[in-house]
């Protein structure tokens, strides 16, 4: 038998209410993630987090974007990057259909489809692998996804930088329109063992 409520006066005594859901316990907050920059843009269609200090083992980067116009894309290059070293991969779903997609000799790794605007943003957490080494590729994973009044989509991506330096900046640009208040985008490191 479930316990639907506990009342004063009942047999249960010396009882503390709690008005937190962590019911006395202090909040966890993990001390894997630190927080290295953030931006929150109103204008302009491109943010640059610069000066990444090589102290962590990954990264990891949060992005809840509004652009003041339908369509366009975003995009992430690392160091100023532009050239074509940048491969990617991803798998899309809408929930009635899915693909697929790869692509070499790009000059960036695509982050999103276009659809956001200044009523539907879009959501991405990007990790960026082992981002201050200096012998091998960079590896990035990205969960993207938007809802739009049922109509949204969800896809899982993945690219890779084609260069050995270590990661001290990374942009997020929009090809087709700007970001909007309400634009969020953080970049955390995360620690190793």
């Amino acid at each position: 038998m479930a316990i639907t409520s506990i009342k004063t006066g009942s047999s249960f005594t010396n009882l503390t209410k709690y008005d937190s859901f962590l019911a006395g316990n202090t909040a966890f907050n993990p001390s894997s993630y630190e927080s290295i920059a953030s931006s929150s843009p109103t204008s302009g269609s491109t943010v640059t987090l610069s000066s990444i200090p090589s102290t962590y083992k990954h990264l990891q980067l949060r992005v809840f974007a509004l652009t003041a116009a339908n369509g366009g894309l975003f995009y992430l290059r690392l160091n100023g990057d532009s050239g074509t070293n940048y491969t990617r991969h991803l798998l899309s779903g809408d929930g009635s259909s899915a693909s697929a997609i790869g692509g070499t000799g790009q000059d960036y790794i695509q982050m999103s489809n276009a659809f956001s605007d200044d009523t539907y943003g879009f959501s991405m957490i990007i990790d960026i692998h082992d981002y201050a080494s200096t012998s091998k590729y960079k590896t990035v994973r990205l969960l993207t996804g938007q809802d739009r009044n049922g109509a949204g989509t969800m896809t899982l991506r993945s690219g890779l930088w084609l260069d050995t330096s270590a990661i001290s900046s990374l942009s997020v640009t929009t090809d087709f329109s700007t970001f909007k208040s309400g634009t969020s985008i953080a970049l955390y490191g995360i620690k190793g063992a």
